[in-house]
């Protein structure tokens, strides 16, 4: 039994340091978009949907277009949140029903 827990308990170290894969390789947030509320972000993005594009040169809706990639990712990265894999659950699953 002492064994057992100690394989348990060595495969549950190991499975508290797989590597998550990050978002750091991503392309950084536009500086010119300020952080602001989610509400806000949507806000816009309808402002700039609603907004006459017809007389605006090439550059200007590019901008605009970067503009609105730039708020599209940001909501993505104000709430984090906490994962775990399937493996993990199921080893602290296990070690809850071993240790109780």
């Amino acid at each position: 039994m002492k064994k057992l827990l100690t394989i348990l308990c060595s495969a549950f170290v190991l499975f508290l340091f797989v590597p998550v894969q990050a978002n750091a390789a991503s392309e950084p947030v536009s500086t010119s978009v300020p952080t602001t509320s989610t509400e806000a972000l949507s806000n816009r993005l309808t402002e700039i949907r609603e907004m006459d594009k017809s007389g605006m040169s090439s550059p200007e809706k590019k901008a605009l277009r970067e503009e609105k990639r730039a708020i599209k990712k940001q909501p993505n990265s104000l709430g984090g949140g906490v994962y775990i894999t399937a493996g993990g659950l199921l080893l602290l699953i296990v070690l809850l029903i071993i240790l109780l």
